[in-house]
């Protein structure tokens, strides 16, 4: 043990690098807002003001939103921006609209100095139907401020966003309790 740890020290020892991170919590597993909601209670437990700003759900009253709302109001700022799930809409130039309006309240939040660390929920469906052009986006979270941290969530990420952030995870399911006839649920899907 003693020779693992002197190799450990010395790999932590070599990092030296601190900025802002481009996150991507992507897969067709759950857990991937989830994640992002535990970094954003880190966060807050280090005194940094966090954005929200989720790209297709509506303003539902989850528990994460009434917990960080009632609870940090001075330092959340928290947008649904949405329509709804997409396979409940009908017209493409619907979803588009407020896509780009929460888009403009992403670029607001990185504008300032104030926010920390914001979610972009669901921002890679909002990418995979084109309600907003990748090449922009991409560019836009590349060029951020240099300690501005952004976790981008949603299934199907495309390449270009993955090979731009800096932590990549795939959350793959191994099992879910919805095939087997279970609902969602109050403290555990919202």
């Amino acid at each position: 043990m003693r020779r693992r740890k002197i190799a450990q020290d010395r790999e932590v020892a070599s990092k030296t690098i601190e900025k802002g991170l481009p996150i991507v919590n992507t897969g067709k597993g759950k857990g991937k807002a989830a994640a992002a909601f535990g970094l954003i209670l880190r966060a807050l437990g280090q005194g940094w003001n966090i954005g929200v700003v989720q790209f297709i759900k509506r303003s539902w009253n989850t528990g994460e939103r009434r917990a960080l709302e009632e609870r940090y109001a001075d330092r959340v700022s928290w947008r649904s921006m949405g329509e709804g799930f997409t396979w409940e809409t009908e017209y493409q130039a619907r979803d588009v609209a407020p896509a780009d309006a929460a888009w403009a309240r992403v670029q607001a939040l990185m504008a300032g100095e104030r926010v920390r660390l914001i979610l972009l929920d669901e921002l890679i469906i909002a990418l995979r139907y084109a309600y907003l052009p990748i090449d922009k986006v991409v560019e836009t979270l590349v060029k951020r401020r240099a300690y501005l941290h952004v976790v981008a969530t949603g299934r199907h990420a495309p390449p270009i966003l993955v090979v731009a952030a800096d932590l990549g995870a795939a959350m793959n399911p191994t099992r879910h309790q919805f095939a087997g006839g279970v609902m969602a649920q109050a403290g555990i899907e919202y």
